[in-house]
C-alpha cells in the first residue's frame, strides 16, 4: 500500500484513499489507542507494547471493552507495520510504537480527533462526537463537527437516520462497509397482522356456516 499527501506534479493533494484491505478489530483498536494517547498524553508517547495493551483494554472511553493480549497486539502491530500505518521506534530499553495515520490518511488535528473517536467507540452522532472530543480537539459547534466529518470522505460514512433519532450517526470504514441493521417496517408488519387476523376470522365464519 502506498500513500501520499501530494501529487508528483504541482504539489496538489491527492484524493484520500482507504487502506488496501479492511482492518480487523484489534488493528483498529490499536490505531485508535495510539492516536488518542498521542493527542492526550504526548509526554508518554510513543507507547511500549505494555502501555499500548493497557490503552487498548481500558474500561472507559471504549466501546466495546476488549481484552487484547500482548501476542494479539504484537501480531496486529506487525500487520499494521506492513501497511505502513504504524512505525517501530528504537532507542532506550524498550521498543516503542507510533501511528502513521496523519501522513498515511492525510489527517489534520480535527479529522484525526473524529476518526480516533469513531475507532474507539463505534458509530456516533455529531453531538456525541463534539461532547467526547474536548481532550482531542475543541470543536466550536456541531456544524463544525459535521464539516470535518464530510472532509474525511471516504474514511467515514453517514448512516441512515432511524425512526425516533434526531441526529444521524457516523461510522468509520477502516474495517470495511458496515452492515446496517434493517429498519423495521411497521406499516408492513401491521398489514401482515391484519391479514392474518382476517384469515382467521374468515375460517371461523366458514366453520359457523358449515354448521
Amino acid at each position: 500500500m502506498s500513500y501520499s499527501t501530494v501529487s508528483d506534479l504541482g504539489g496538489e493533494r491527492k484524493p484520500r484513499v482507504l487502506p488496501s484491505r479492511p482492518l480487523d478489530a484489534v488493528e483498529i483498536r490499536i490505531l485508535g489507542s495510539l492516536a488518542e494517547k498521542q493527542m492526550t498524553t504526548p509526554e508518554s508517547y510513543p507507547l511500549t507494547l505494555n502501555a499500548l495493551v493497557a490503552a487498548c483494554n481500558q474500561k472507559s472511553n471504549r466501546e466495546p471493552v476488549m481484552e487484547i493480549s500482548e501476542s494479539d497486539a504484537q501480531g496486529a502491530l506487525d500487520r499494521l507495520q506492513q501497511e505502513k500505518l504504524v512505525w517501530k521506534v528504537m532507542g532506550g530499553r524498550a521498543v516503542k510504537w507510533e501511528q502513521n495515520l496523519d501522513s498515511a490518511l492525510q489527517l489534520d488535528r480535527a479529522s484525526k480527533a473524529l476518526l480516533t473517536l469513531l475507532m474507539l467507540r463505534g458509530a456516533q452522532t455529531p453531538g456525541e462526537l463534539r461532547g467526547r472530543s474536548e481532550r482531542l480537539h475543541a470543536f466550536e459547534s456541531i456544524a463544525e463537527v459535521e464539516q470535518a466529518l464530510r472532509r474525511l470522505d471516504p474514511l467515514v460514512r453517514e448512516l441512515a437516520r432511524r425512526p425516533g433519532q434526531k441526529e444521524s450517526r457516523w461510522v468509520h470504514l477502516l474495517g470495511g462497509t458496515p452492515e446496517e441493521p434493517a429498519v423495521p417496517d411497521r406499516g408492513a408488519t401491521t398489514l401482515e397482522e391484519r391479514v392474518t387476523r382476517l384469515e382467521e376470522e374468515l375460517r371461523a365464519l366458514k366453520a359457523k356456516l358449515g354448521d
